[in-house]
């Protein structure tokens, strides 16, 4: 009877203890993470986030990052998840203005040059920078040697039929380096002459795309499509190494099989960055996740992940970035950058509806 009484006890036991057990599981948080489609971090590292935190990680791809940031200015009364990569400085003032951000500045920033941060006036900080890239133009080597035609040397001539029948961009309304080649237009020639160029451009051939993606990997001869030029990144040709067949660090080829075009005025320095979320279910795990975007680990994952330079000072390169050149773009107006949204609307009456 004692023997009878005793292994009930222990059954009760056990059921209570797996009752506590799927209780505990079942109350694990989730942090939502929401970014641009070319976001990508080592699995390895979310997992050790994850441990650490007893959290459990959610990625959600919104499109390009005009996109994104379209997405959470129409569900910011119900946001779609607490923290947001992907972001940058010309998609900045617009977050601000609608309010889509809550104020958080990692310690970890202190690691970050002060002319790569995105400061505030007021001295807060809503969007702390993960990396760095310069919006430019390439060009596909093999297409144009064997075409036998001279490179275009100006925006001037890169608007002309002879070259604009030959190049792709993604739009500024959609994307973020369609947005800063705009801006960078606009700083060089003026609203009116940029929008002049834009025209002149499209009625010469020019392509125009919803996003980077398409413009790279559908529309570049590189990728099988019919441009020889695409508006992309200068690091763009070090990936075109790195991801060719038979890619070995230590015997890295003379060039790369695109180039940069270093155009007057076409160039933009692109700050992108991870912030919370006004709305966030877990503000306080999406600050950590803040602070992961800028760890270490992270930090040098990001360069051959990404195809972007680490916001981090002293990060380690792959010898591979020998590829990535680095310009000196023209600095953009203040007033430029201030309103964004204002030329993207010009953009579209001026240039998109003509």
């Amino acid at each position: 009877m004692q023997l009878l009484v005793k292994q009930g006890l222990f059954k009760r036991t056990l059921i209570i203890a797996g009752l506590l057990l799927g209780s505990a599981a079942s109350a694990q948080t989730t942090l939502t993470v929401i970014s641009h489609d070319s976001f990508e971090v080592d699995k390895a590292l979310v997992a050790t986030f994850e441990k650490a935190n007893s959290t459990r990680v959610r990625f959600v791809k919104a499109g390009d990052a005009g996109e994104l940031l379209n997405r959470l200015i129409l569900t910011r009364r119900a946001p779609l998840a607490d923290v947001v990569y992907g972001l940058d400085n010309s998609l900045l003032p617009r977050a601000r203005e609608a309010g889509v951000l809550d104020a958080y500045r990692s310690a970890a920033l202190k690691t970050v040059p002060a002319a790569y941060r995105m400061d505030e006036a007021n001295g807060t900080t809503l969007l702390n920078t993960v990396d760095y890239g310069f919006v430019a133009f390439n060009y596909d080597r093999a297409w144009f040697q064997k075409a036998g035609l001279a490179l275009p040397k100006t925006l001037d001539d890169l608007k002309s039929p002879t070259y604009a029948k030959l190049t792709v961009v993604p739009s500024p309304a959609t994307s973020s380096p369609g947005l800063a080649f705009l801006l960078a237009s606009v700083n060089q020639y003026g609203e009116a002459g940029a929008w002049n160029w834009w025209r002149t451009a499209r009625a010469g051939g020019m392509k125009v795309t919803r996003g980077w993606s398409d413009a790279y990997y559908k529309e570049f001869t590189r990728n099988g499509g019919k441009f020889p030029i695409v508006l992309s990144y200068a690091s763009s040709p070090a990936a075109e190494v790195f991801y060719a067949e038979g890619f070995n660090a230590a015997k890295l080829p003379e060039q790369s099989p695109t180039g940069n075009l270093f155009l007057p005025g076409s160039t933009f320095l692109q700050l992108e960055g991870v912030g919370v979320l006004k709305g966030a279910k877990q503000p306080a795990l999406a600050r950590k996740f803040v602070d992961f975007m800028l760890s270490g680990g992270v930090q040098t994952d990001i360069p051959t992940r990404m195809w972007i330079y680490p916001a981090a000072a002293g990060t380690k390169l792959n010898p591979v970035f020998k590829f990535a050149q680095q310009p000196a773009p023209t600095a953009v107006k203040p007033a430029l950058l201030a309103r964004p949204q204002r030329l993207i609307d010009g953009w579209v009456t001026n240039v998109l509806r003509r």
